[in-house]
């Protein structure tokens, strides 16, 4: 007996042995009969990590696993994935994996799919990317027969996966997500059942429209099979709509033209409460003790064809009377309403579908709301019809009803509008085929938000609708410190409210204070709450405003700047603020302001000019931080500025000039100027060496001076300054870090070279001499804070040198012309005497002329030593001027 069960056992360890090892010696088989079936079969690009088989998993069947499924289709929709499955397996019977193309389909009783995405889409020229089936026009067997796979299923399964449907020509979106699905029944016979279970979360959008938005569906159903006629009938089943109940009769089937669907269905209580049970459980919340009453009843009919051409024929209706409910922890209810809605198509032709809401009206206390609208040519143009009329206190939503908003509202609506249009007139602004009239009031509203310091107080807003405009007739407004009075008119409300159009008007704002801190974030730098942007973005101008703003403000206040009386006009397009012409008055001057701000790129720019008349110097400078870049020595001097700047660059996050990316040019032009008391290092420092100065009394009046500016650096143009009688010559550069490299050439009169200079000069006793200047530099280098001055004296004594022997050798030349003219006279007039003695002086006049002037006696050696003496005076007579601040007491 031991020896019998020792063989049952050892056959028994072959057999699992064998069902774990032969799957592998079929793995390549498997592999190939997959190949084959996907060529043979699909017109797109397919690919898989692996393919499995196992004689365990699924034992007595076989198990045939696919990983890692993809589809990805060819043209027209080249490179976008059609289908993806994680996992999707088949079982069937050992033996139909020993099955050859002649013996037949392989006949499959299971299949098991899992994470699967399928994406179904029709783009704007119709074409489809799901139709990736291969056809046999030669075939004569069926399509199941040819492609090498029969199914005899007895249960399917599909989990976690996810469903999309887009069809661009009637910008229609559905979208299953969670998708579950599973049924049991017999394939294989003519007639039988299929028990099904199916959960998912839907939405549905149509012309960007949400109509449902992440709801629950689910559905359970005993179908009746009717395999030879292709007919699927609706037994025992219940769905539900998020909580509202919902059961079905009829039938689905499929026939040559396409499909004919005959179903009806209806909520099987009459309950207000299966109104809520619609709305998404996140925004209706728990309504399970919710108190309701009155009714509620959906019916509707779906029945006809549906084919290329044509959609069933439907007839869906929803209605309530007189119903009321209140959430028990909720002080106020919702009284009175009325609901008479129907969707509706009689034709078969899609584009006849209408939704026809004849009546919605509400009640919250007091204030009663009434609605009504017709929606006709859904899929295509769809056209409009509506009319509001009623009172609203905001404040009561949320008292009445539990949706969670980030901030509170409160304020009285009111409305009594009249609108109609369709679609692609609202998209093309063809007025003509919009109709308003009404208005629309709100007053005492209050808008709060994370985003801003301070509440917007909204004391009343108004607005008329006309056609083809919306006016602004009044709006007032206070957050923080600041007012707001505006008024205008909006061409297309209705565009930007409904589609992808921008917000297009013209309004005159006025403000008799207005701060920018009170429009802005807490702390726009660190990461809290209020942060309007990400570290690693800027403030962006909204893309949907087209519109011009007339400003005029009396005060306006930003940082530590106050500007009065400021007004212009501010046009704002294509995330682009373009100021034209915005004046205001500062620093005790006027301030005029023209270009453009754009945030379409990542980092902000903007292009400005900027033109400043009497600006207080001091105050100015005080404030500005870019005039202090560009003029930083400015700040030293006391009186009025006129100055026009041409300036572009990068804005950083604050909307605040990034000086390193600045650059341009501009204009400046002291009056009425002088160097402030209270001087600086680099005064000081000039007036050590230059002692003869003194920078309180420099002459600065109409000073004029041109800069350009570019990489960090400002290039500042020769310009022209008065010290008494000496003139100066300043230009160079300097750099926002405060580094400067300056040259000012000195140009000084010899009279303030002291006495032996001027003992020198009178000596040569000429006119000429009396008005020499040299010129002298002294280089300006290191910062602001901390400079070096450093002049050159060697120039200046060469120069002055110079002009002396020149002077000095004119004299000369001319006297010898005398001579020589005298004894020319003596000749002509026919003195012998004279004119024999007169030879001989010419000779000699020549010669000490010629001597004294080119060298070659004695004189030369006198006129060298002369020129050096000359240069020592000179060199002694400037060393006292630059660098031995003693001398400045004897210049008068």
């Amino acid at each position: 007996m031991k020896k019998v069960f020792k063989i049952i056992g050892l056959t028994l360890l072959i057999i699992i042995a064998l069902l774990i090892a032969i799957p592998f010696a079929f793995q390549n088989q498997i592999k190939d009969m997959v190949k084959v079936f996907i060529n043979q079969n699909v017109n797109a690009k397919v690919e898989f990590s692996d393919v499995s088989l196992s004689f365990i998993k699924g034992f007595p069947q076989a198990h045939v696993a696919v990983n890692d499924l993809v589809i990805t289709n060819l043209e027209p929709f080249k490179d976008e994935t059609f289908a993806s499955v994680k996992d999707i397996a088949f079982t069937m019977s050992i033996k139909e994996l020993f099955k050859t193309a002649s013996d037949g389909p392989i006949v499959v009783k299971s299949i098991n799919i899992d994470e699967a995405k399928l994406n179904l889409k029709t783009d704007l020229q119709g074409r489809v990317n799901y139709d990736i089936a291969k056809t046999d026009e030669n075939a004569t067997t069926t399509k199941a027969e040819t492609s090498g796979f029969a199914f005899d299923i007895e249960d399917y399964q599909i989990k976690n996966s996810a469903f999309t449907y887009l069809d661009q020509v009637s910008a229609t979106e559905i979208k299953l997500s969670n998708f579950n699905h599973e049924g049991h029944g017999t394939f294989s016979a003519e007639t039988s059942e299929l028990d099904t279970k199916s959960e998912a979360n839907i939405s549905f959008s149509l012309d960007s429209t949400n109509y449902l938005n992440n709801n629950t569906i689910k559905l359970d159903a005993l179908i009746g099979l009717d395999l030879k006629n292709s007919k699927y009938t609706f037994k025992d089943n219940k769905a539900f709509i998020n909580h509202l109940p919902l059961q079905f009769d009829g039938f689905v089937q499929m026939v040559e033209a396409g499909q004919n669907i005959d179903i009806t269905f209806e909520n099987p209580e009459s309950d207000f409460k299966n109104f809520l049970a619609l709305i998404p459980q996140e925004y209706s919340k728990n309504i399970e003790n919710v108190e309701t009453s009155g009714d509620f009843k959906v019916k509707g009919i779906v029945k006809g064809m549906v084919t290329d051409a044509t959609i069933p024929k439907l007839d869906i209706n929803i209605v309530s009377k007189n119903a009321n409910f209140k959430y028990p922890n909720l002080p106020k209810g919702v009284s009175n309403i009325a609901i008479n809605a129907s969707i509706k198509n009689t034709t078969g032709n899609v584009d006849d579908t209408f939704v026809d809401i004849s009546t919605l009206n509400f009640k919250i206390d007091d204030d009663v709301f009434k609605s009504s609208a017709t929606i006709k040519n859904i899929t295509k143009n769809m056209v409009v019809d509506a009319h509001l009329d009623g009172i609203l206190n905001l404040e009561n939503i949320t008292k009445a009803y539990p949706i969670d908003l980030e901030n509170e509202l409160s304020g009285i609506l009111k409305a009594k509008l009249n609108t109609a249009f369709d679609m692609n007139a609202i998209e093309t602004n063809a007025y003509n085929r919009i109709k308003n009239s009404g208005s629309v009031s709100i007053s005492n509203f209050v808008f709060s938000s994370k985003d801003i310091v301070n509440p917007i107080n909204i004391a009343d807003a108004n607005l008329t609708f006309n056609t083809p405009t919306v006016s602004l007739n009044s709006f007032n407004a206070k957050t923080g410190d600041s007012d707001l009075n505006a008024s205008g008119s909006i061409d297309n409300l209705l565009g930007f409210l409904l589609s992808n159009s921008k917000l297009q008007g013209n309004f005159n704002v006025n403000s008799n204070l207005f701060k920018v801190s009170d429009f802005m974030s807490e702390n726009e730098t660190n990461t809290t709450d209020n942060k309007t942007t990400s570290d690693a973005e800027s403030l962006k101008i909204p893309d949907f405003l087209d519109c011009t703003i007339n400003a005029n403000a009396k005060t306006v206040v930003y940082d530590n700047l106050n500007l009065t009386n400021v007004k212009g006009k501010l046009l704002i397009k294509d995330q682009q603020a373009k100021l034209d012409n915005m004046t205001s008055s500062i620093f005790d001057g006027a301030l005029a302001l023209s270009g453009n701000v754009s945030t379409k790129g990542k980092t902000p720019t903007f292009n400005m000019n900027l033109g400043a008349n009497g600006f207080d110097i001091a105050k100015s400078f005080k404030g500005l931080d870019l005039l202090q870049s560009l003029a930083p020595i400015a700040k030293l001097l006391n009186g009025k500025l006129n100055t026009s700047i041409d300036i572009s660059g990068d804005l950083d996050k604050e909307f605040a000039p990034n000086l390193a990316s600045v650059s341009g040019k501009a204009l400046g032009e002291l009056l009425t100027t002088s160097v402030a008391t209270n001087k600086a290092e680099l005064f000081s420092k000039l007036e050590g060496a230059l002692g003869f100065i003194d920078f309180s009394k420099l002459d600065l009046k109409d000073l004029k001076t041109k800069l350009e500016f570019a990489n960090g650096k400002v290039s500042v143009k020769p310009f022209d300054l008065k010290y008494k009688d000496i003139a100066i010559t300043v230009s160079g550069a300097h750099g926002f870090d405060q580094t400067v490299a300056y040259n000012a050439v000195f140009n000084v009169p010899a009279k303030y070279l002291g006495s032996d200079i001027n003992q020198l000069i009178s000596k040569i006793d000429s006119e000429e001499a009396k008005n020499i200047t040299i010129p002298v530099t002294a280089n300006i280098g290191g910062t602001y804070t901390s400079p070096t001055v450093k002049t050159d004296l060697t120039s200046g004594v060469s120069n002055l040198t110079k002009q002396l022997v020149e002077i000095e050798k004119q004299k000369l030349l001319s006297k010898g012309k005398d001579k020589i003219a005298n004894l020319i006279g003596d000749v002509i007039g026919g003195n012998k005497t004279k004119t024999d003695s007169a030879k001989q002086q010419q000779n000699n006049a020549v010669k000490d002329v010629l001597g004294g002037l080119l060298g070659g006696n004695k004189k030369t050696d006198s006129t060298a030593t002369q020129t050096n003496n000359t240069a020592n005076t000179v060199k002694n007579a400037l060393g006292g001027l630059f660098g031995k601040k003693k001398e400045k007491d004897t210049v008068k």
